[in-house]
């Protein structure tokens, strides 16, 4: 009597604390999810001296911090052939104000200061507190300075744009070296990148609308392939999804925000902020929608298919368009929306759509994060989050594990009990 009374105390329990989740008020009183940091990050400095900077390795996923105004310095050791990329993710405290102009600006520079590149994102006119993301590469090949060609040691810096209005407290960042694969023989020898492309957003598909929820990062955005998402967001919240986008594939995205119940008709301009951004996490494009309890849509610009050859285009969108593997899709609705709909959130509709057939890749060997294999596909149609993948892998191998141990043990006993029989008989 003792154990299924406790039993059915656990069962209560556990129904309560799913009852406090499905209520959206109580959810989310304590504000917004934390983005979601990459628990393997390592904590690193950023040097104001790049002589004391500290080096960062291919591969690898850091954090650090800066204050406004700061210049940062990092470092990174490059050979005389290999494209490498740095990421910086800038996160702002969500609780806290940003201005139109504020934001990173990341570059990559030689030891004599000359830039090989540099790039910049801002939070925009919805001026709201979100997680943005800005690369810089050293590339090999067509408009590459000369200095920029060579083996050695680089500079990695990345500034803080603030306001005096601004909130002060230090953002957080994410930081990400990856390297490109080296091309095989013969392969993309274009240097200039397409003219035109299909520029008109296809007609939403035909299936159902299915319901995925968003992360709170890139390291456990949700996955996404062609259809129509349902999800929910609440204002200041930042909701992550990634896509699988092939060589030759050309990716549209949109996000429709849903009518209030309220009476309110408030109209706040830039209330909600899409934003898509590419496999090495840097910055393509965004968008964004004016709300008044209406429901209301936004929609990405057409961009063009992947293709290697984007990279030579002045276009830093266009350019930005140069590898295959996981696109990302943020979501962040402005908490300016809570002063007039309230904190509840609101449903979100994500449409997305991949168009044209997969082309070969042009990487010789393994192309790393800048591919689209069989099981991201997989993770696409299923909408599982990398981490979420990876345990379901690792329950896997727990639960062979197990039966082998198991089935070991049952021929063991098995055994024990025939010589058992054996030996009473003799």
């Amino acid at each position: 009597m003792k154990r299924q009374r406790n039993r059915g105390r656990a069962m209560l329990a556990a129904f309560a604390a799913c009852a406090v989740m499905a209520l959206p008020g109580q959810a989310y009183a304590a504000g917004p999810p934390a983005y979601a940091f990459d628990p393997d990050a390592k904590r690193v400095q950023g040097a104001e001296l790049n002589a004391e900077a500290s080096v960062l390795q291919p591969g690898a996923v850091y954090r650090s911090s800066i204050e406004p105004g700061q210049k940062l310095y990092y470092r990174v050791k490059l050979d005389s052939s290999t494209d490498s990329y740095v990421s910086a993710v800038a996160v702002p405290k969500s609780d806290g104000s940003v201005a139109y102009g504020d934001g990173i600006t990341v570059s990559i520079r030689d030891l004599n200061d000359s830039r090989c590149s540099s790039n910049r994102n801002t939070f925009g006119s919805g001026e709201t507190p979100r997680p943005i993301a800005a690369y810089a590469y050293r590339t090999i090949g067509k408009g590459t300075s000369t200095t920029c060609r060579e083996a050695g040691t680089y500079d990695v810096l990345v500034e803080r744009e603030s306001e005096d209005e601004s909130s002060p407290e230090a953002w957080d960042l994410e930081l990400r070296f990856v390297q490109e694969p080296g091309l095989r023989s013969g392969g993309p020898t274009e240097t200039s990148a397409p003219k035109d492309w299909p520029s008109t957003t296809p007609a939403p598909p035909d299936a159902e609308a299915q319901k995925r929820t968003g992360g709170t990062g890139y390291y456990d955005a949700t996955s996404l392939e062609t259809g129509e998402w349902v999800d929910a967001i609440a204002p200041g919240q930042t909701r992550f999804y990634r896509v699988p986008v092939d060589w030759g594939q050309q990716i549209y995205a949109s996000a429709a925000l849903s009518n209030s119940p309220g009476d309110s008709s408030e109209f706040i301009g830039s209330a909600l902020t899409l934003s898509l951004d590419n496999p090495a996490q840097g910055h393509v494009v965004d968008t964004s929608l004016s709300y008044s309890g209406k429901s209301a849509t936004t929609a990405l610009k057409p961009l063009p298919p992947v293709e290697y050859r984007n990279r030579y285009d002045f276009s830093s969108q266009v350019g930005a368009m140069r590898f295959a593997g996981w696109y990302y899709l943020s979501v962040t609705l402005s908490p300016k929306v809570a002063e007039s709909y309230g904190k509840d959130p609101i449903a979100l509709t994500m449409t997305v759509q991949v168009k044209n057939e997969a082309g070969p890749s042009p990487y010789e060997g393994d192309p790393g994060i800048f591919a689209v294999t069989e099981k991201d596909k997989e993770l696409a149609q299923s909408g599982d989050s990398a981490p979420k993948a990876a345990k379901s892998a690792t329950m896997q191998v727990v639960a062979a594990g197990a039966l082998g141990t198991g089935a070991v043990l049952v021929l063991g006993l098995g055994g024990w009990t025939l010589l058992a029989r054996r030996r009473a008989a003799a």
